[in-house]
């Protein structure tokens, strides 16, 4: 399944973008190992009938338990590493060369190993060493100062564009190019996947506005965040809300006739000076409907519409029904793999594992341990 069957990736367990980036590349059809803590094991819960871990991120691939501050521990991943195509990790810089499995040490067991790594900063520069979180790396690459409305602060956007946009995502990509360039020069490479970086990315095209003077500074005035009446959301009767994109001229036209204001005395669409009066108006005309109403009124048309819906709500909507966008795993709903593929579908190989749950047939089928030679680490307490 996938178009990344065949292809063996160790993810050294960790949070947020790497686990992300470990999820996006199993549900694209790459065998993906998880080495989770020895310590992690003890009262995981990993019996034959205990139900998987809800968390879905972790969903696709097995998982071993090592002791990487254990010599032995740590040369079994270096076992692992013989037969794996990439690996992934997200401590901060220099934590994986103290434990003896860097890159040098790495592809020196296998120099077609593509080595992606996940930090907030990158692996050098002032801030490099010091902790941080998506609100911070998004803040660096200025994503964060222009989100948000008019005379009001800057809005974090969950852990988006940071931790998943920015960075696993990111990552995702950058594992399949390296991936790529290895198998025609027979080498591997380091990925460096940075928040900061990933982020500043994603604002591109802020950045072209800007040079074009078409993107003002102020947040809350320009076009797509929320200075335009015309790209905005609305409250309706029912406390619920609704999304409006109708930039285009034509787009635009059809939002005032399922309004009721088309004919009626209005200023050009794109007179910025009008626009908060204008966004008054449109608020004061979304108010008289509930989400449902205008639901039945402007889904299917051209004004670029659609309900705001919660998570509970975006599984059972009839397009996201329709094109399977969510899906159902043990019990558990959660968004499918994407994109799709006509000829190697992805998909959801497995629920998420507990940790150290496949620690003896991983060991067998990656690296070749016999019962002896796992029992001996065990009782080490290398692996568990």
């Amino acid at each position: 399944m996938g178009p990344l069957a065949g292809i063996r990736v160790i993810e050294i367990a960790g949070i947020g973008p790497g686990p992300f980036c470990a999820m996006v590349l199993a549900d694209l059809g790459a065998e993906v190992v998880r080495v989770d803590r020895a310590a992690s094991v003890t009262g995981s819960g990993a019996g034959a009938d205990a139900p998987p871990p809800a968390d879905v991120m972790n969903r696709g691939r097995r998982s071993i338990g090592v002791d990487l501050k254990h010599p032995d521990g740590v040369a079994t991943v270096l076992r692992l590493v013989e037969s794996a195509d990439a690996l992934i990790e997200g401590f901060r810089p220099g934590v994986m060369e103290r434990l003896r499995l860097g890159p040098d040490a790495c592809h020196e067991r296998n120099p077609r190993l593509v080595y992606g790594r996940m930090t907030g900063w990158g692996q050098d520069g002032p801030y490099a060493a010091a902790a941080g979180h998506d609100i911070n790396y998004i803040a660096l690459a200025g994503a964060l100062d222009p989100i948000g409305r008019r005379g009001e602060a800057p809005v974090p956007p969950l852990n988006l564009v940071g931790d998943f946009g920015g960075g696993g995502m990111l990552l995702a990509l950058g594992v399949c190019a390296a991936l790529v360039e290895a198998g025609r020069s027979g080498q591997g490479q380091v990925v460096d996947a940075a928040m900061v970086d990933g982020a500043a990315l994603l604002t591109t095209m802020f950045h072209a506005f800007r040079a074009m003077g078409i993107w003002h500074d102020e947040r809350g005035t320009n076009l797509l965040d929320t200075g335009a009446h015309f790209y905005d959301v609305y409250e309706c009767a029912d406390g619920r809300y609704v999304s409006i994109g109708s930039i285009e001229p034509q787009f635009y036209a059809e939002l005032l006739r399922l309004t009721g204001l088309e004919g009626t005395d209005l200023p050009w669409q794109m007179d910025r000076a009008q626009w908060p009066a204008m966004k008054e108006h449109l608020a004061g005309v979304f108010r008289t409907k509930t989400r449902d109403e205008w639901c039945a009124l402007m889904e299917g048309s051209d004004v670029c519409f659609a309900p705001v819906l919660s998570l509970a709500e975006a599984p059972s909507h009839p397009h996201n029904v329709h094109r399977g966008t969510f899906t159902e795993v043990a019990g558990v709903v959660q968004p499918a793999p994407a994109p799709r593929f006509d000829r190697t579908p992805a998909g959801i190989g497995a629920p998420p594992p507990h940790a150290g749950q496949h620690t003896d047939e991983v060991l067998a089928a990656w690296a070749g341990l016999d019962g002896d030679d796992i029992a001996k680490l065990r009782e080490s307490g290398a692996v568990a």
